[in-house]
């Protein structure tokens, strides 16, 4: 009975040892099997992956082949309309070579005419030009003298004083009643100084001409030193020119006095501020009518 107990406790280390040899066989199996199927799920994500981007890939591609095909197809366009426009190159070249077959037999006088022409034109370009300078040069000039003028009168309120540029040439319009009592000729003197601003200013420009012209409104007038509108204009006109040359040293060869009486308003005759308006005395600033008439010399020799 002693000797069996010895036996059986050999048999059942070995039962356990074998057991436990078949339990760490099993688990390492199992730590195997589970790194396998790891590794197989992560082949798994980088062939989704890989799907992914080769579909973007087709995608890419495809947008690729469209916008080629969209380019070939505005190529095939553009070759076209080359083909055109090479197609009338060639036609009009056709067309010059022919015309210019035709010019080889004009003759000697038709040359000449021709030649005439040209110079004719060239001539009438160097007017033009220098006709162009000419009209700068008397804006500029025209600018210089409103800018003096304006500064001179600083003091003197727009309502009886406007100064302006009109068809290339300064108009001083100055109201009746700064320069003259209602139906007189005679110069107050409020305006004594007025007209002596104005005088410094123009003996700056010896070479401008002033054309003074005097304006009335449609009221008729009759008295024993007035016989109408236009003997009005006129003596108003008159007085500023004398004026001007006896108080103020203006060369009387420089002026012209002129009377417009009613005919020429600035405004409507039909209310009592449009009628105070047009009662007025004009100082017209021109360039010198003999530089003027020379100016046109070139044009009128052209025209014959």
């Amino acid at each position: 009975m002693s000797r069996l107990l010895p036996v059986n406790r050999a048999i059942i280390i070995l039962l356990l040892s074998g057991l436990m040899f078949s339990s760490c066989v099993s688990k390492k199996m199992l730590t195997q099997e589970q790194y396998r199927s790891q590794e197989s799920m992560n082949e798994l994500a980088k062939c989704l992956e890989s799907k992914n981007l080769l579909g973007k890939e087709n995608e890419e591609l495809s947008s690729t082949i469209m916008q080629l095909e969209m380019q070939l197809e505005n190529e095939r366009n553009s070759v076209a309309f080359q083909g055109q426009q090479l197609e009338y190159f060639r036609n009009t070249n056709t067309n010059l070579l022919d015309r210019l077959a035709d010019l080889s037999v004009v003759s000697k006088s038709g040359a000449e005419s021709i030649k005439k022409s040209l110079e004719a034109l060239n001539e009438q370009n160097k007017y033009i030009k220098d006709l162009t300078s000419s009209i700068r040069q008397r804006d500029s000039l025209n600018l210089a003298l409103v800018m003096k003028l304006k500064r001179s009168l600083i003091d003197v309120g727009d309502e009886d004083i406007n100064i302006e540029v009109k068809k290339g040439v300064v108009y001083i319009s100055i109201s009746d009643k700064l320069l003259f009592k209602s139906g007189s000729a005679e110069i107050s003197p409020l305006a004594e100084g007025v007209l002596g601003k104005i005088a410094r200013v123009l003996n700056d420009y010896n070479e401008l001409e002033i054309l003074v012209e005097g304006h009335t409104d449609n009221v008729p007038i009759s008295t024993g030193c007035m016989v109408d509108n236009w003997d009005l204009s006129v003596k108003r006109a008159t007085s500023v020119v004398r004026n001007l040359q006896t108080k103020h040293g203006i060369s009387p060869e420089r002026m012209t006095a002129g009377g417009r009486s009613e005919y020429v308003p600035k405004d409507s005759n039909q209310s009592p501020q449009g009628r105070q308006v047009n009662r007025r005395t004009e100082i017209i600033i021109l360039p010198e009518l003999e530089q003027f008439f020379q100016l046109l010399e070139p044009a009128q020799a052209m025209g014959e």
